[in-house]
C-alpha cells in the first residue's frame, strides 16, 4: 500500500499497487503537456480517498469523460479517471514522497494529442 498526498497534505489517498509501477506514462494531450506530471494507473477499487474529498476540485475538458482533479488549496493535480478507461485512475507519481520522478527509467509516452476516439 502506498500512499498518495497534495503539496499541502489536504488530500491523502491510499494505492494498492500490484504490479510495482509496470506501466509509468506521460501524456501529450493539451492538459497533460502543460501539467507534466509522470503517471501510473490503478484500477479504481485500488485507489482509496482518505481523507480530504471535500478538498479535491473537477476539472472536465472536450468531451467532458475524463475527470482530472486537483487539490483546491495547493493546486496539485492527484489523479484522474480517463475517457478511455473509466474503470482506472491515473495518479500523478510526484504525489508519492518515496518516487524520485526525475529518475524514471522506461516512461512510455501516451499520445493523448491524437486520441482514438477524437477520430470521426
Amino acid at each position: 500500500m502506498k500512499k498518495l498526498k497534495c503539496h499541502c497534505g489536504a488530500i491523502e489517498v491510499e494505492i494498492n499497487i500490484k504490479d510495482n509501477l509496470k506501466k509509468i506514462l506521460r501524456c501529450n494531450c493539451s492538459l497533460c503537456k502543460r501539467k507534466g506530471a509522470a503517471m501510473s494507473m490503478v484500477k479504481n477499487e485500488d485507489f482509496k480517498i482518505i481523507k480530504g474529498t471535500d478538498k479535491l476540485t473537477l476539472y472536465q475538458f472536450h468531451t467532458k469523460v475524463a475527470k482530472h482533479y486537483f487539490c483546491s488549496i495547493c493546486g496539485i493535480y492527484t489523479h484522474h479517471n480517463p475517457r478511455s478507461n473509466p474503470s482506472m485512475t491515473g495518479f500523478n507519481l510526484g504525489c508519492l514522497d518515496e518516487i524520485d520522478t526525475f529518475a524514471l527509467k522506461n516512461v512510455l509516452i501516451n499520445d493523448g494529442h491524437n486520441h482514438p476516439l477524437d477520430k470521426n
